[in-house]
């Protein structure tokens, strides 16, 4: 009853263009918001607020920057840990070689350094796909790490290769404490949703989805593959770059370049494998299972009897029950948990009626 359309009636372009068309999606997402934005920082702890919301919103953006080019446009990678790491320390030469110059501004020209490079690695897409896509642009996760710890200037010479962040703050707010760097990490993610979703309902968004589907078929009605393909590397290499800034700077506050190896760009494909190729809210559910799964793991693996399960076995348990629902989930639900939640959704607005 809840989600019920009776009533709710299209009338003008600009309502039929809207992002939600429900009056219940809108306000829901209104009170998310001002729960997220207020409720939050007030209530949660330093623990909460650094080491669970900080890196469930960094990663869900870094979810969003690889979904938009292999869930929308069909482009696969394993390089996105790389763009993570040219993101995070381009920002960081900004800010200690250019004075005066804004947070916001450093992080988002760090997107674009991540950006060209993520284009520089995508120009073999015009050529190959698929599989052999995937082992080119694993190319810029090896090279990358291997440039940023050769030449020494990317960490201002530093002897252990490590940046530290600069002072956070914005329009002369200190954002050190973990309240100011949640509110900093989610005011951004939320820009960069809502610019993703508007990207993807846009012209060049079907494009993507065209090409994804069949490049041969979206050629044949004009639309140009190289300028497609392209701009899917260069827009999810901004993405990941900022997400890289906000990884380094609001979350761990120091990171070295070996801090965006493989692994990371595995837990990146993984959340978008779990939370649904091809879907926003899919980005969420993937980066909320990745966090919290471990934890909950943990907090299980506490409660067992003395001795049940050695603790340094305990993480290994964690890597097998992992894959294990991962495989789950390919064989299972391979639309990932944003199905599941569309599923609840359409019995929502059915209800109380069976079918």
């Amino acid at each position: 009853m809840f989600y019920r359309e009776a009533g709710q009636f299209t009338t003008r372009y600009a309502e039929g263009r809207r992002v939600f068309a429900l009056r219940q999606d809108r306000h829901g997402l209104v009170a998310l918001l001002l729960v997220a934005f207020i409720g939050v920082p007030w209530l949660g702890n330093d623990y909460w607020l650094s080491a669970i919301l900080i890196p469930f919103l960094v990663l869900s953006l870094a979810g969003l920057g690889l979904n938009l080019l292999t869930g929308y446009a069909g482009q696969l990678s394993l390089g996105s840990a790389a763009f993570m790491a040219v993101g995070a320390f381009a920002t960081y030469n900004l800010e200690i070689r250019v004075s005066a110059l804004p947070l916001l501004v450093s992080i988002a020209l760090g997107g674009l350094t991540a950006a060209l490079v993520a284009l520089v690695f995508g120009l073999p897409s015009l050529r190959i796909k698929g599989f052999y896509l995937l082992v080119s642009t694993l190319a810029a996760q090896f090279f990358v790490t291997w440039a940023l710890t050769r030449y020494s200037w990317f960490s201002n010479n530093s002897a252990s290769g490590v940046i530290s962040a600069p002072p956070l703050s914005v329009f002369g707010w200190n954002l050190d404490a973990p309240a100011g760097r949640y509110l900093l990490t989610l005011s951004v993610v939320v820009a960069l949703f809502w610019l993703g979703k508007n990207l993807v309902r846009s012209e060049l968004g079907r494009s993507w989805m065209a090409v994804r589907d069949m490049d041969a078929a979206a050629a044949i009605i004009g639309i140009p593959l190289a300028k497609t393909k392209l701009l899917a590397f260069a827009i999810s290499g901004f993405f990941l770059g900022v997400a890289g800034a906000l990884w380094a700077f609001a979350y761990l506050g120091t990171v070295e370049p070996h801090g965006f190896d493989l692994n990371r760009s595995f837990q990146i494909l993984f959340i978008i494998i779990i939370g649904g190729l091809g879907s926003l809210l899919g980005n969420f559910l993937g980066a909320a299972f990745i966090v919290l799964f471990p934890i909950l793991l943990s907090n299980l693996a506490a409660l067992l009897p003395g001795g049940l399960i050695d603790a340094g076995q305990v993480e290994n348990l964690q890597k097998m029950i992992f894959g294990a629902l991962i495989i789950l989930f390919l064989i299972k639900e391979p639309e990932g948990l944003a199905r599941l939640w569309r599923r609840l959704r359409e019995r929502a607005r059915r209800w109380p009626l069976r079918y």
